[in-house]
């Protein structure tokens, strides 16, 4: 019985003119991301690369490595431009010194900064966003519809088990509508390597979880729909409630949990973080003011030597200053991080109550641009900082990029320039991704919610449906 009853209801969706429609845009909207997609990304490579070249260009034009001034930047990645996450909001160029602290700068909204208002459409968007709302406009009927019909009397007149009857409702369609996604993503992800997008293994790997995440995403609104209709005797007041709890679960809770969270454990922001950290650098060097006034070179010294004990002494005192800065800055960093940690935290589990929310932390940890995305740059950086500064200090003998120093250009005996630097020399930065196994691990938890919200809404259904007056 299940079996006709899932073929009937395959065919139905199959032949109506909505799934003609749905058909239509999702194609029209999957495909298109894909395109664009693959645009951004290998856009951004090419952004990237001409960075890179630059840079070293920058490099090959010194003749000094006290001269350089270096930057790493974020390297992009296929399924950044597929699920954009906070990737467009990290600053993607750092300026590298051999010790201080370390700032991300240049997002991609300072490039397109019309995006910063319509944002990007990807396939977070389109299943978070379009394909929700398309389960609610499909299914917010396919219970009292049929009663007001008359073909549930019908149906009924039969000895069918209520259990079958919304079990093979729900799985045609299911099946049914989870075509005019498949097909158009496959068509996309076959778009990919056309464009000279080349994913590795592990990419594929990921993005077939990211879909597999969208469609039991799907599959939660289309059973939540169901179980609205079964709850009602018109279509009309079932496809409001549905679109109310829509609306509830896509826009409204994600963006309450992190105002709740901001009024639970306040923050202090970026601007006064970086005030006080000014007016501690300034303090230390308003105290060094009169130890520079009174500097004296030792007695006997000879004129020459003069200026070279005062570049030691303002190096001495530079660095004393610069390490009770780091160490004052560090303490202020891990406050100010632990604080926002607790805060994200709050936020996080806040929001999980919203189907939407779990949907878009297990796609986002899966394609890399979570909100770990900006820790893992500016730990890499942090690991490079300490290869550049190894390196800095045996190429010039100093403490390189910080404090005081000075730099005299110097020719050879015979008159002739020195010979410029070798950018190959310079070591290469690595960008620390995460392992698919790591990136499985942390959205585990986000997957298994979202089968739990399917189960919960599938089981809300078949008991609505269980005392659903059939006449």
């Amino acid at each position: 019985m299940f079996k006709l009853i899932f073929l009937k209801e395959l065919k139905e969706i199959i032949q109506s003119s909505r799934f003609t429609i749905s058909f239509a845009v999702c194609s029209v909207l999957i495909i298109l991301a894909f395109f664009m997609g693959a645009q951004n990304y290998l856009a951004s490579q090419s952004q990237y690369e001409a960075a890179i070249q630059e840079n070293r260009n920058q490099i090959a034009a010194n003749t000094e490595w006290m001269m350089v001034q270096h930057s790493i930047m974020l390297p992009p990645q296929p399924l950044m431009a597929l699920v954009n996450g906070i990737s467009n909001d990290v600053g993607r160029n750092i300026s590298m010194s051999n010790r201080g602290e370390l700032r991300a700068d240049n997002t991609r909204f300072n490039d397109e900064p019309i995006f910063a208002i319509f944002r990007f459409m990807d396939l977070e968007f389109i299943f978070g966003i379009v394909l929700s709302l398309f389960a609610i406009i499909f299914a917010y009927d396919a219970i009292n519809g049929e009663k007001v019909s008359g073909t549930l009397k019908l149906c009924f007149a039969n000895s069918i088990p209520r259990a079958s009857f919304i079990a093979g409702k729900l799985a045609g369609s299911f099946v049914g509508l989870s075509i005019a996604l498949l097909i158009p993503i496959l068509i996309g992800a076959a778009i990919l390597p056309i464009l000279g997008v080349q994913l590795s293994s592990d990419e594929w790997l990921r993005l077939a979880l990211i879909v597999f995440s969208g469609l039991a995403y799907f599959g939660l609104f289309l059973a939540l729909a169901i179980g609205i209709s079964a709850m009602t005797n018109r279509p009309s007041n079932a496809f409001l409630i549905g679109l109310v709890v829509w609306i509830f679960a896509v826009l409204i809770v994600p963006r309450a949990s992190v105002l709740i969270s901001g009024r639970l454990d306040e923050v202090p922001n970026v601007d006064d973080i970086t005030a006080q950290k000014n007016r501690f650098r300034a303090q230390l060097f308003q105290e060094d003011r009169p130890k520079m006034s009174n500097f004296k070179p030792d007695e006997g010294t000879e004129p020459q030597e003069v200026m070279t004990q005062f570049s030691s002494f303002m190096r001495e005192l530079s660095s004393t200053r610069q390490e009770k800065i780091d160490a004052f800055t560090e303490r202020v960093n891990e406050e100010y991080i632990n604080r926002k940690n607790r805060q994200e935290e709050v936020a996080l589990a806040l929001s999980r109550i919203s189907p939407t929310s779990v949907f878009t932390l297990a796609s986002t940890e899966l394609a890399g641009t979570s909100l770990g995305l900006q820790n893992r740059f500016m730990e890499s950086a942090k690991d490079y900082q300490n290869i550049y500064g190894n390196f800095i200090t045996e190429k010039t003998g100093s403490e390189g990029h910080s404090g005081f120093r000075m730099v005299m250009v110097t020719t050879d005996d015979e008159g002739e320039e020195p010979e410029t630097l070798d950018p190959n020399e310079m070591p290469k930065f690595e960008f620390a991704k995460t392992s698919l196994k790591t990136a499985a691990s942390n959205s585990f938890l986000d997957l298994g919610l979202l089968v739990l919200f399917n189960l919960l809404f599938f089981g809300g259904a078949f008991a609505a449906f269980l005392r659903y007056d059939l006449r």
